[in-house]
């Protein structure tokens, strides 16, 4: 099986292979799609990762805490 990568928009659930490449086409193909996700809007979590808010005397648990069970 021969490998060949070209871009293409979708034509109402169409693709049209490239005339440079019909050539090689016979019967069948075997098709992966790779989708552009489409970009979402920033949420607080993006906004707490890229400003992460200081408070003051603030101590993160120690990993042997985190597991205490009280």
């Amino acid at each position: 099986m021969r490998t060949v990568d070209f871009d293409a928009k979708d034509n109402n659930g169409t693709i049209e292979i490239p005339e440079i490449y019909r050539d090689r086409v016979r019967e069948r193909v075997h098709v992966i799609l790779q989708v552009d996700e489409p970009k979402r809007d920033k949420d607080f979590i993006d906004e707490l990762l890229e400003r992460p808010v200081k408070v003051p005397g603030f101590q993160p648990l120690s990993r042997d805490a985190s597991y205490e069970r009280r």
